[in-house]
């Protein structure tokens, strides 16, 4: 493990945080959790494959929804249960001990932990998008070379530009940034389970779970609450459950984006804006039940 920087001590010192959140990173990459990504890219090629038989504006639409709707996954996935095994690996190695006898903040400790997470999402993020560009430029190479040879010169530009069209669109960047602050949401709860959690299996089934409510809360509460014969007593715990776990629905836009449909900047800044208060507001959580744990 990197030594800690030998400063004096603050309440507050980002060389600290930026140390743990290295070592983070580090630990993370250690225990080979990148095997997703290769998981991701056998899935997107395998897909490029098989939409040779649609007509160009069917294979990118199902190339995208595959895509992002894999990487929405992996994201999530890679989340959870890297961020499961934190604390327990650091008690069980006794790291964590060595780390608070810096002495170290455990505020700093936890955020340390947290940014790596956050750093290595970020990571595999932008791999498997750029993986996801590559083999869309792919396919748009291949789709034009075929127009060029067979197409009417006189329609040829307005074919080409519907390949483009069809390829590249401005809410592909912002779907893959909601996707990202999705798995950053699902980290922080998992941080939060894990500062009082019995064990890792438990954080990672208890995550899922939350994972699950998050994606069909707001399908429920639609439900429950356009039913006027419901009682007081329904609504309240409708309203808790809203107020205590994410509504991860809200960051679920991969149909549409696959479809070409515009994302407004009203809903995409609201969305990234709920994806950091929802991440804050865990983390915060976990801190507060981490200061008092026993260690």
């Amino acid at each position: 493990m990197t030594a800690l920087p030998a400063t004096r001590h603050k309440f507050f010192s980002p060389a600290r945080i930026f140390a743990i959140s290295s070592n983070t990173v580090l630990e993370l990459v250690r225990l080979k959790v990148f095997y997703f990504l290769l998981l991701f890219g056998l899935l997107i090629i395998g897909s490029s494959a098989f939409v040779v038989k649609f007509s160009f504006q069917e294979q990118f639409q199902v190339l995208k929804d595959v895509s992002l709707g894999a990487m929405s996954i992996f994201t999530t996935l890679l989340g959870i249960l890297s961020t499961a095994f934190l604390l327990p690996k650091d008690i069980e190695d006794r790291t964590l001990y060595t780390i608070l006898a810096k002495p170290v903040p455990r505020f700093e400790y936890l955020l340390g932990k947290l940014c790596g997470v956050l750093v290595l999402l970020l990571i595999a993020t932008v791999l498997m998008g750029t993986l996801f560009a590559a083999v869309l430029y792919y396919r748009e190479s291949i789709e034009i070379a075929a127009t060029m040879r067979g197409a009417d010169p006189d329609q040829l530009a307005d074919q080409l530009a519907a390949i483009k069209a069809a390829t590249f669109n401005a809410n592909l960047i912002p779907g893959i940034v909601l996707i990202y602050l999705k798995a950053a949401v699902c980290a922080a709860f998992t941080l939060l389970l894990s500062t009082f959690a019995s064990s890792t299996i438990f954080t990672i089934m208890v995550s899922f779970v939350v994972y699950f409510i998050g994606n069909v809360q707001s399908i429920a509460r639609d439900y429950w609450l356009e039913d006027r014969t419901i009682g007081a007593g329904i609504r309240l715990f409708v309203a808790g459950v809203a107020l205590v776990f994410p509504d991860l629905q809200l960051f679920n836009l991969v149909d549409d984006i696959a479809a070409g449909a515009a994302v407004p900047l009203a809903v995409f800044v609201k969305t990234a804006l709920l994806g950091g208060v929802y991440t804050a507001v865990y983390f915060l959580a976990g801190y507060f039940l981490f200061a008092s744990k026993e260690l």
